[in-house]
């Protein structure tokens, strides 16, 4: 049986709703399972505790910059780019997705303020050091993503999911037992 993955999503929220759209269904086409704000439960914890408990939870990540930088948290630092250098400190596989044509977002999709404009491109740099792909929309975002995970579950194999097909705990951990003893 094949693994399935989860695969945690970030980005800006508002700005990028149908790309994080496009960017699900890839992933759900594959079988695999997103994870990110639009499933978070109501929890008892911070959104970062939660955030920090789904990445590590998560076998591979992918990021997707558009115009914003997002809404920062304490130090001033956003919550998407917290979240790259959580999955860069857990040696996450990372996707990252990044606006071909900055200058043609619409103007309600960019920053105004010269601040977040400024940590964004610092951000986006940081980000350009690994090998990217960029998108112009939904549609070319989705297929990269697609061929994107199918690379990285090739060639970054991670643990995933398996159905348990009805082993009882006990066969289960003699099976492993017998596993780890070869």
């Amino acid at each position: 049986m094949q693994p399935r993955f989860q695969v945690f999503l970030s980005s800006t929220f508002r700005d990028l709703r149908e790309e994080r759209q496009a960017a699900l269904e890839a992933i759900l086409e594959l079988g695999h399972f997103p994870a990110g704000m639009e499933a978070f439960p109501a929890a008892d914890a911070t959104p970062w505790e939660l955030i920090k408990t789904i990445i590590a939870d998560s076998d591979y990540y992918v990021l997707i910059i558009g115009g914003k930088y997002g809404s920062t948290g304490p130090d001033g630092i956003s919550y998407t780019e917290m979240e790259f250098n959580l999955a860069e400190e857990l040696k996450k596989p990372i996707l990252a997705f990044i606006h071909g044509e900055p200058d043609q977002i619409p103007a309600g999709k960019v920053e105004l303020a010269s601040e977040a404009r400024s940590r964004l491109q610092s951000f986006r740099e940081r980000v350009t050091q690994r090998i990217c792909k960029t998108w112009t929309n939904k549609e070319n975002l989705k297929t990269s993503v697609l061929l994107a995970l199918v690379h990285a579950i090739r060639t970054k194999p991670a643990f995933g999911w398996v159905r348990n097909e009805g082993l009882e705990n006990q066969e289960l951990l003699k099976r492993l037992a017998s596993l780890q003893e070869r």
